[in-house]
């Protein structure tokens, strides 16, 4: 029941870990949320209402100019110059119409005309005639120069700026230079405002980026730690010590156990194989001078060894223990797992004391036995 509840705990704090993250997460996405400042610009002098005419007249490109057609055209053209020059603006839009009407070819009088509505302040017509000059002639100055002034009056200000631009690469005049002094400023504005949201955003997502890599770590580290405490409480369930700590206490962990009666060899035998532990059963004299020598060895692997029980038995005191289990010379020493002998060293034998140590160990940590052999003297 306790292991349930460890897992149970810990699975309510990894959906806790999951949820405080996308409560951040949301609350990051309503906090940060963009909402752009009006920008305010500069050139409001250019800028003129959207002009809703219906479109102008256009000619046929597919028509066959004549050389007669040309020079009527042209002259038509002279007529619009002269009304432009008299302020008679509409009447130079009539001229320059038939001029297209009879030469749809020519990119000068699209340009010309599209110069003539920039004055009428009717931008919308002037783009439809700068397209077409510059459709049939790709560098045309006066193209570049109209349809950027028109776009200036439509507040499109950065694709005012780049045909102003061109157009003065082409044919640089003062007019183009004093709209570009008045469109830039404009466009740096545009420019910086758009970085500046640019860069909000990408913090914005940088920042939920970040949430989302914290809440997957602290998601990971909370699955780690429930793994951990079931690993644990598993543990705990199959460690027969925790089961049964009074076993566990009378083994002395890391200390040689004095053994003064049958009963409590037997005991200590009992709680050894309860916690399926290895036994190292040690006889002893005081009289025994290889004995004396092997004391502070055995002392010192008890410590070492605090999972193995290290038992000694004196055979002046406990003779009948000595006889049944056939010590013939002392220092002798018996392995014993589940109060089975399993192996033993005769002799003052430190070498081979610390090797068989060493092998049953192993064995006994990684739960592999040997067959036990029967002793004797239980028989």
């Amino acid at each position: 029941m306790k292991m349930e509840s460890d897992s149970g705990t810990a699975a309510a704090e990894e959906d806790y870990v999951g949820e405080k993250f996308d409560r951040a997460a949301e609350s990051a996405g309503d906090e940060d949320e963009i909402v752009e400042s009006d920008l305010e610009l500069d050139g409001g002098e250019l800028v003129v209402p959207d002009d809703d005419d219906p479109p102008q007249k256009m000619g046929d490109p597919s028509v066959a100019v004549s050389d007669e057609s040309r020079d009527a055209a042209q002259a038509c053209k002279a007529k619009a110059i002269d009304a432009v020059s008299e302020g008679k603006l509409d009447e130079a839009v009539e001229h320059l119409s038939e001029a297209i009407l009879l030469n749809p070819t020519s990119a000068i009088l699209y340009a010309t005309r599209a110069s003539v509505f920039v004055k009428l302040k009717k931008p919308n017509a002037a783009i439809r005639d700068a397209d077409e000059a510059l459709q049939i002639n790709p560098d045309s100055a006066k193209g570049y120069k109209s349809r950027g002034m028109a776009k200036a009056m439509l507040g499109r200000w950065e694709e005012a700026a780049k045909d102003l631009h061109l157009a003065s690469k082409l044919d640089f005049d003062e007019e183009i230079d004093s709209v570009l002094k008045k469109v830039e400023p404009n466009v740096q504005k545009i420019e910086a405002h758009r970085r500046k949201y640019e860069r909000l955003r990408k913090e914005r997502e940088m920042k939920k980026a970040q949430l989302e890599r914290q809440r997957r770590r602290a998601e990971a580290e909370a699955a780690y730690e429930r793994a951990k405490k079931e690993q644990t409480a598993r543990s705990k369930a199959s460690d027969p010590e925790v089961n049964d700590p009074a076993a566990a206490a009378a083994l002395q962990d890391g200390n040689v156990i004095s053994i003064h009666s049958s009963s409590e060899l037997e005991t200590k035998f009992r709680a050894a194989s309860n916690l399926s532990r290895l036994v190292i059963l040690y006889f002893t004299a005081t009289w025994c001078g290889p004995c004396r020598f092997m004391a502070p060895l055995y002392k010192s692997l008890a410590e070492k060894h605090p999972r193995i029980v290290f038992l000694k038995v004196d055979i002046d005191e406990l003779g009948d223990v000595a006889h049944r289990w056939n010590v013939n010379s002392v220092p002798t020493f018996f392995f014993v797992k589940n109060g089975k002998e399993i192996d033993k060293v005769v002799g003052a034998d430190k070498n081979g004391l610390e090797r068989k140590i060493a092998l049953h160990a192993g064995e006994s940590e990684n739960q592999v036995e040997e067959e036990p052999v029967e002793h004797a003297p239980g028989e």
